[in-house]
């Protein structure tokens, strides 16, 4: 049995363990609703990140020091949970180079957004934090011109372009709030210094580092099964993913034949009539926020989920610099922000578009793909999962760490949850739409691991998305390239495998075939890696 003094000598190293990897991740604590950590700015020279590394290293050495019999069950968990949080920006410095091959890595840092949408302190408090960034994002960026060592892979320095040429977008509507707060002059003295060194950033990429860039950006087998670790404490083999992902898109693709031969039409033709039915410009928004309130009643009606009070989400557009980049996306609240107030942002029409583009835009958010997009997003997805985090008096190790396998696979899931419990029936648009963005997520996950481990090309990829997604050209080749990139954007299917694999095997032994209480329990474990899932399951509910 664990005594009281070893119990409060490991809630003070897992606070330490916390508090040191926001140091170097700021931003991650900003979004928690840590509002301490706002303003701040990491020390990414390669002299301070070594430092870094070094605590961290000993932070472990401390960590596996502590012994099983000194700790409750529920800290062991805690003590892995806080390894992870270690060893992942540990994995990103030291063996996928983040740091030294990535410019992206320095562009992230700009996002001011946490402090524009969300009146957690009055706007003066807020605009102080973006004046801080601001200052002290010169040196961030000189960090990453000394540390960046070419030739770096071709899509890192094209996406590092692009994010960095939306940013001047961004800073108007920055200092649009600081002005309707009365303090815009600070923040155009701080802007002035921090958009120079923006664009010296961008002209040395264009001119030096594009021309020399490669096609080099596979994290290879070795670092890519290391990955799956660090993020998700999964030691199965990446081929055994990679087999699983290819049975959960086989199992899509003869459920859309199957509705294709019962309509009688290809599957080209169902999700063409799907693009049919779309709002007009006007009525977006408004759609929207309806497909809230009516998945909030369904789940309701279903009993699918507990939604914790009290329920605070508004639908607005998305941001002018966000919505190169976004069709729709959920700002949830994190565990510690002082209200549950979530924001869903839908991108709109264009209105500088041509009539033909404006079409276009409109059929891709007809209202099947939209009303899947809420369940996703809203109910039961991203922000029920987060009153559910907010609602959980666990550890600060489970508050903190975020799995994104858990996280978009539970929305990932919640979407085929709906159509399981009859969303739409007896028609199949729903389903058919539900399909359409199932199969992606498939690719996603093959072309993932095709990209770091087999040597695919993006066009091979591209190939993928095209034949087995049933994608265009330009959509197919920006999900391509965004694999080189982002190789967890696996996360979708690999989280809801592993969440359909829980339930199949629990549900009925330890939760009486409720998927309320199931559903319930998943939720409240915070957002742990999915390689935890079924261990975290195997009690059942909380009595």
């Amino acid at each position: 049995m664990a005594s009281s003094s070893s119990a409060a000598a490991f809630t003070a190293l897992e606070r330490a363990v916390v508090d040191h990897v926001f140091t170097l991740q700021p931003g991650f604590a900003v979004g928690l609703g840590l509002h301490q950590y706002d303003g701040r700015m990491p020390d990414l020279s390669r002299d301070g990140t070594t430092r870094w590394a070094e605590r961290a290293d000993a932070l472990l050495t401390q960590l596996a020091a502590v012994e099983d019999a000194a700790l409750p069950d529920g800290r062991r968990v805690d003590r892995f949970l806080l390894r992870l949080l270690l060893e992942s920006p540990l994995f990103d410095l030291r063996e996928s180079l983040q740091l030294d091959r990535n410019p992206m890595w320095y562009m992230g840092g700009v996002s001011l957004t946490p402090y524009l949408i969300r009146e957690y302190a009055p706007a003066s408090e807020r605009v102080r934090a973006i004046v801080q960034i601001l200052e002290g994002l010169p040196k961030v960026l000189d960090d990453g011109r000394r540390r960046l060592v070419g030739p770096m892979p071709k899509p890192f320095v094209q996406l590092a372009i692009s994010m960095g040429s939306g940013l001047p977008t961004h800073l108007d509507e920055v200092e649009a709030f600081a002005t309707q707060a009365g303090l815009g002059a600070s923040v155009r003295t701080a802007r002035a210094p921090a958009q120079a060194a923006i664009g010296q950033f961008l002209t040395w990429l264009k001119e030096e580092e594009l021309p020399r860039s490669v096609p080099d950006f596979a994290l290879g087998a070795q670092r890519y099964q290391r990955l799956l670790f660090v993020r998700e404490g999964l030691e199965t083999p990446f081929e055994a993913i990679k087999k699983a992902g290819s049975a959960d898109l086989a199992r899509n693709q003869a459920r859309l034949a199957a509705i294709s031969a019962e309509e009688g039409v290809p599957p080209a033709e169902l999700l063409r009539r799907l693009g049919q039915d779309h709002p007009s410009a006007a009525e977006v928004i408004p759609t929207a926020s309806r497909f809230v309130a009516e998945a909030r009643e369904f789940v309701q009606s279903k009993g699918l989920v507990t939604i914790p009070d009290p329920v605070m989400v508004r639908v607005e557009e998305t941001p002018l610099w966000g919505r190169a980049l976004s069709t729709a996306s959920m700002d949830s609240p994190g565990p510690f922000d002082p209200t549950p107030e979530g924001v869903y942002y839908v991108t709109p029409v264009d209105s500088t578009w041509s009539p033909v583009q404006q079409e276009e835009w409109l059929r891709s958010l007809n209202r099947t793909l939209l009303r899947n997009i809420t369940v996703h997003e809203v109910f039961p997805g991203h922000y029920l999962q987060f009153l559910h985090l907010r609602a959980a008096r666990g550890s600060l190790a489970r508050r903190v760490y975020r799995s994104s396998s858990f996280i978009e696979g539970w929305a990932h899931y919640a979407e085929q949850l709906t159509i399981e419990s009859g969303l739409g029936a007896p028609r199949h648009d729903a389903e058919v739409g539900q399909i359409h963005d199932a199969l992606l997520r498939n690719c996603r996950l093959l072309s993932s691991i095709g990209l770091h481990t087999e040597g695919w090309s993006v066009e091979r990829s591209t190939r993928l998305f095209m034949e087995e997604a049933h994608f265009d050209r330009l959509p197919a080749e920006r999900e391509a390239i965004r694999g080189t990139f982002d190789p967890e954007y696996f996360c979708y299917t690999l989280g809801k495998l592993a969440i359909l694999s829980a339930r199949s095997k629990l549900l009925a032994s330890a939760y009486g075939g409720s998927l309320r209480r199931f559903h319930d329990t998943l939720l409240g474990l915070g957002c742990p890696p999915v390689g935890l899932l079924e261990s975290l399951l195997q009690a059942g509910p909380a009595s």
